[in-house]
């Protein structure tokens, strides 16, 4: 039996991820989960939405895998002071985030065969303009130095974006050939470790129809010669193709992964053909981190009315 815990950070508290969560652990899986919350929170939370589980607390200095219960929800406390079991997102939360990102990472640090997944935070509150997103907040905290990926994965068809959480004014500016090379390579490696397979990449140009009307588009500058360092190298890519058609249904099978260049030009179609049975897994880390691919939904909050399935697929991705 495999008693490696999948490591759960509840992010936000105000957020809808504490109820996916309820949800999602209805359906049993192999290995032991580990959630770091608050305590008082997960029992107000988990009273108001008419989930009723028993919590097995743990002590965040002497854990025990072995003795980590699958009935009960394995729970390290984290303090955090509220008055309602929901609030409206603030700075008030970020010290408790970050205590639970913390003592995620010293887990993890100190355990090989333990993975994470992180509830949504808040950007603007949380990352406070120091981060672009999650990814590169953890990729600074394990001091990652040869680059992390984002890879929105489904095993019909995964993609990822070169730029993530940017501005589309700035995406021109953060394009290079060695970008693209370290990103197919992080793929690459991702897919033979996982999968023990060589994925089939293809990437996008950034102008509309990969054509510009000016003499050194970023297609020529970058994304052409970073395709033909990586087939020199036996790397298995295509492109550059326009964004405005590779996902049409004869180009998407030929395919399993394909790069883009900015967040929104390959997550839109990806949500629009898988919905949320995709994950959000960060590529470069030394452990693999996955994220439900949904933010805090504070719209829904409360309601009970979330759909658990990006974190049940994620789950079940670990699980295996």
């Amino acid at each position: 039996m495999n008693y490696n815990p999948i490591v759960i950070v509840a992010g936000e508290p105000n957020s809808v991820f504490l109820e996916i969560f309820f949800k999602a652990i209805k359906k049993k899986i192999k290995r032991p989960i580990i959630l770091i919350a608050s305590e008082k929170l997960v029992l107000m939370q988990m009273k108001k939405l008419k989930f009723n589980y028993l919590i097995n607390l743990i002590n965040e200095d002497e854990i025990n895998f072995n003795k980590l219960s699958k009935k009960k929800i394995n729970l390290i406390n984290v303090n955090y002071l509220f008055k309602k079991p929901f609030e409206k997102i603030s700075d008030k939360s970020n010290n408790y985030i970050s205590r639970c990102f913390f003592i995620a990472l010293s887990i993890l640090k100190n355990n090989k065969y333990v993975d994470l997944i992180n509830g949504p935070i808040s950007k603007k509150n949380f990352l406070r303009e120091k981060f672009l997103g999650i990814t590169e907040y953890l990729s600074q905290k394990t001091s990652t130095k040869k680059g992390v990926a984002m890879l929105i994965y489904n095993k019909k068809l995964s993609v990822s974006p070169l730029t993530t959480h940017l501005p589309i004014k700035e995406v021109n500016k953060n394009i290079s050939k060695q970008k693209i090379i370290n990103q197919v390579i992080l793929i690459n490696a991702f897919y033979k470790k996982k999968f023990k397979k060589k994925p089939r990449i293809a990437i996008t140009g950034l102008n509309p129809h990969c054509e510009s009307n000016y003499k050194s588009s970023e297609e020529d500058k970058y994304i052409k010669p970073a395709i033909k360092v990586l087939l020199k190298k036996r790397f298995l890519v295509k492109g550059p193709f326009s964004a405005d058609t590779i996902f049409m249904k004869q180009h998407t099978t030929k395919f399993d992964v394909i790069i883009g260049m900015y967040h929104d030009q390959v997550l839109t179609p990806a949500k629009t053909l898988f919905g949320f049975k995709a994950i959000n897994i960060t590529l470069g880390l030394p452990f693999f981190r996955i994220s439900p691919d949904h933010g805090p939904n504070i719209q829904m909050m409360g309601k009970n009315i979330s759909d658990p399935t990006s974190l049940m697929e994620a789950l079940k991705f670990l699980d295996n």
